[in-house]
């Protein structure tokens, strides 16, 4: 076969034309196969990365009875049982801070602020807006509950309970949920390198004049915002030309260097798609040709003569980029770090849409939440893998099953948002 031409094979030793289902086994497959070490960095640093090991509580939370407003401190027995304004005597305060080692005996109670340790035989809070001064006494108007205001030790987790657990994203609540139990460090998985290619002698970088035939480059700059957008750190190479010498160094380069590789476009089976053939040769192809649309042509390697990276080739239509990426790129990139499942939410269709096709399809959308507190997707007419208008004009991703079907309007769908 010459290196330049590309041609599907009649009996290929790896999944091919395969549905969707199986394509994302063999992508969670692969991820946990080549799944990233654990590494150590400060909770400043945590930020976005997938915890590599659970969190266990070693300190109560909180850590002992406090108050959870600025009031008074007293026992709930010493109000007046008709609920009548009751006198209290005002012998001492406590502020949120070192514990003063206060009593409250009966007919008595505290000054407290929110967060200070509650003195002991005290076992409820007035508000302060709830009280009136009176010399040395106060005077409960409005009386509480019994333990009104009052936050338990470990009403909100005790020694022992698995605070979070790996496979977590941490987010800042969660970093704060750590930090609430003194850790200064966290172990998480170590984020993937990634190295983005675009191919195609029809390529110009944006900013610089079109001949004819040509396209700017949009593929490059959306898939980087894309990793981006998971706090990835991508480093984009130069456009590959439709050349097998150079599309061969370049990808070489970046699989010694790099644990993930992508590329969009010449994945295909034209006269230019130099990327199956390539694979094949130079590597191991996991798996080429998923039926889904948009992205039917995507394909995934292991380098093994390229190096040592994973190799995820996109289609060339922006739309494919877009779609590919969200439901197997950002799975595998997920896979690969360890992090749970993304839930899909569930929609109503909000107009008729007649599917005619075979393949499972990710349809763009709007989804929104309306005042009822019932979910819409909207579809969006322009369906074409080239219509990128209105993949910017959409925020989701439709899933419509495979085989032709009509849906009305109010059908329950998954819908996967950007």
């Amino acid at each position: 076969m010459p290196a330049s031409t590309a041609t599907e094979p009649q009996a290929p030793g790896f999944p091919f034309r395969i549905a969707f289902e199986e394509a994302v086994g063999i992508v969670d497959a692969v991820a946990a196969e080549r799944r990233l070490q654990p590494q150590t960095v400060s909770l400043s640093r945590a930020h976005g990365h997938i915890l590599a090991r659970d969190v266990v509580a070693t300190l109560a939370q909180p850590p002992f009875d406090n108050s959870a407003m600025d009031g008074f401190a007293f026992r709930h027995a010493d109000l007046a049982a008709d609920g009548s304004p009751t006198r209290l005597v005002l012998s001492g305060e406590q502020f949120a801070g070192p514990d003063a080692a206060l009593t409250v005996e009966a007919g008595h109670c505290v000054r407290i602020t929110t967060g200070a340790p509650l003195p002991a035989g005290a076992d409820t809070v007035v508000m302060k807006e709830n009280t009136t001064l009176d010399g040395d006494s106060v005077v409960v108007q409005v009386a509480p509950k019994p333990g009104q205001h009052v936050r338990r030790a470990g009403e909100d987790s005790n020694i022992g309970d698995v605070l979070l657990r790996a496979g977590d994203l941490l987010t800042p609540a969660r970093i704060g949920l750590a930090a609430s139990q003194g850790l200064a460090q966290l172990d998480v998985v170590r984020k993937p390198t990634v190295a983005v290619f675009a191919t195609g002698d029809e390529l110009v970088e944006p900013g610089t004049a079109l001949g004819p035939g040509q396209i700017y480059n949009s593929n490059r700059d959306q898939l980087m915002a894309l990793l981006r957008a998971e706090g990835l750190e991508p480093v984009a190479f130069p456009t590959l030309p439709d050349d097998a010498a150079q599309v061969t160094s370049a990808l070489r380069h970046a699989g010694e260097a790099f644990d993930l590789v992508l590329t969009c476009g010449g994945v295909s089976a034209g006269e230019k798609d130099l990327l199956p053939e390539l694979l094949q040769r130079r590597g191991r192809v996991r798996m080429w040709k998923v039926m889904m649309k948009p992205g039917m042509p995507l394909l995934l390697a292991e380098g093994d003569t390229l190096g040592p990276a994973l190799f995820l080739c996109l289609p060339g239509n922006p739309v494919s980029v877009l779609a590919t990426w969200l439901v197997l790129g950002r799975r595998l990139v997920d896979g690969l770090q360890g992090r749970q499942p993304r839930p899909l939410r569930r929609a109503r269709l909000a107009s008729d849409w007649g599917k005619k096709h075979e393949r499972l399809e990710f349809l763009r959308g709007r989804w929104w939440i309306d005042e009822t507190g019932i979910s819409w997707v909207e579809p969006n007419p322009a369906d074409g893998s080239h219509r990128m208008q209105a993949a910017a004009d959409s925020d989701a991703l439709i899933v419509l099953a495979a085989g032709p079907r009509d849906y009305a309007v109010g059908t329950p769908v998954d819908v996967l948002p950007y």
